[in-house]
């Protein structure tokens, strides 16, 4: 027993010592902080390590070309709906209240014109010039309503020029009434209501709707003169673009060993129309905004002022023969008028700023100028002699190589030019919003196909590296 014991006691003790690992302690919150912040570190390194493998880079090419094809599409819409909103607001609202304010200028002088002419004759005036004065201050009186149409953002000079219209053509249409009594009655001081009447209206009234004109006439241009050069910044964009495809599919031909890819093929198409397309509609708006102020409005602006010329020559001609012994200045007045209207008149002849533009028109007041220059002549010449009657006559009367007849030829001849370019003005206008709103649309539409056809032709190419 004891050797047995003993034997046992040798052999517990060369058996080898069972191995005892160490007690794991729980983690400390040191750990997990910073187990939380690896994980919830920034995904720029994954992102580069993406993007240093081939499909990682095929990828993020999709994705700029995505990206700068809606940005492109999104850019080149906004500025031409732009440029479409500010000429649909010049043909609706700026253009309406500028005629307006032409025909409240031309009424005015028309009715002034009109107001002596009917005191040449004396006594009771003829009821046809009595007529066309009432028409011409109705007229006047409802331009000056359309003309003081949206002027909460106006100046101050515009709205005190509106003002002033508004309380001295009621004052101006006062005098005439005592002007008109005084004359049947046989009162020579009705002569002296004419003439403050008419000062009124030249120093006053006229000066007034003229600022006004300008200033609505004004407005029909600064749209246009924007509008003269094409969209320089969506061509460039459009071409950076189209640079970017073209260079990815010299990446992708390199890196595939594919020639063409569909997709890319689509969308380089439809970027190279809506090039094309953007750059026939810019330079098609431009042609017709210029076309616009060159055929339009300049020449609206000139032929207007030269109505007026011809209505305040009227007036101091007609005034001259009511005054009598007192026309020397207004014979001055006349004739600076009426070289003023040829200066005009010349200048749409074949050497002139406004050549080839309503030429028939043009040619009809020329003529008709000449005709009243000459009657106008005589007129000055029977009223030296003392031939009172005569002079009358030839003013007022119905003579074919009279005044009066010229001077309705004349007139006649620039309400014809001005509606014929205020017509011109309209059509241009139109013709380029039209243009450039369809253009804005439809570059739009192409480039997100372009952006979708980007997709369908990259996608396949991203999946082959699975």
């Amino acid at each position: 027993m004891t050797g047995d014991a003993s034997s046992m006691r040798s052999l517990l003790r060369r058996a080898p010592t069972p191995t005892r690992y160490p007690r794991q302690s729980p983690a400390t919150r040191n750990e997990l902080l910073a187990l939380a912040r690896e994980r919830a570190h920034s995904p720029l390194p994954s992102l580069r390590k993406l993007a240093a493998t081939s499909p990682g880079k095929l990828f993020m090419i999709t994705t700029v070309l995505v990206v700068v094809a809606v940005l492109s599409g999104w850019y080149a819409s906004t500025v031409l709906d732009n440029r479409t909103a500010a000429l649909t607001e010049t043909i609706d609202d700026t253009e309406p209240i500028a005629e307006s304010a032409q025909v409240l200028y031309s009424s005015l002088s028309i009715a002034d014109a009109t107001a002596n002419t009917a005191f040449t004759s004396g006594g009771l005036e003829p009821q046809s010039l009595r007529t066309r004065y009432n028409d011409a201050l109705a007229t006047a009186s409802q331009a000056l309503i359309a003309a003081a149409a949206g002027t909460s953002n106006e100046n101050e000079q515009v709205r005190a020029d509106l003002n002033l219209l508004s309380e001295q053509i009621p004052v101006y249409a006062g005098l005439i009434e005592s002007a008109r009594v005084n004359n049947r009655l046989g009162n020579p001081v009705g002569s002296a209501y004419l003439g403050e009447a008419s000062s009124l209206m030249q120093t006053s009234v006229l000066p007034a709707a003229e600022r006004l004109y300008e200033k609505r006439s004004q407005a029909i241009s600064d749209p246009q003169n924007r509008f003269k050069t094409p969209p320089w910044a969506v061509y460039v964009v459009i071409t950076l673009m189209l640079a970017i495809l073209l260079l990815t599919s010299r990446y992708l031909a390199r890196r595939t060993r594919r020639r063409l890819n569909l997709g890319l093929l689509v969308a380089t198409a439809c970027v190279v129309v809506s090039m094309l397309w953007l750059l026939i509609a810019g330079l098609l708006s431009v042609g017709y905004t210029s076309s616009a102020e060159n055929k339009g409005a300049g020449p609206l602006r000139d032929l207007t002022h030269a109505r007026i010329l011809t209505q305040k020559a009227r007036s101091d001609e007609t005034l001259s023969l009511v005054r009598r012994g007192d026309s020397n200045a207004l014979e001055s007045d006349f004739a600076s008028s009426a070289a003023q209207i040829k200066q005009t008149l010349d200048s749409f002849g074949p050497d002139g700023d406004n050549k080839d533009t309503v030429t028939d028109a043009i040619v009809k007041a020329q003529s008709a100028l000449i005709t009243w220059q000459q009657a106008h002549t005589t007129t000055v010449q029977r009223t030296a002699a003392g031939d009172f009657s005569g002079a009358t006559a030839i003013a007022v009367g119905n003579s074919p190589d009279g005044s009066a007849v010229a001077y309705g030829a004349l007139d006649a001849a620039l309400t014809d030019g001005i509606t014929q370019t205020r017509t011109t003005l309209r059509d241009d206008l139109t013709t380029a919003r039209v243009v450039l709103g369809f253009a804005g649309t439809g570059v739009l539409a192409l480039l997100l196909v372009a952006a979708v056809a980007t997709v369908a032709g990259m996608f396949p190419r991203i999946r082959e590296y699975r």
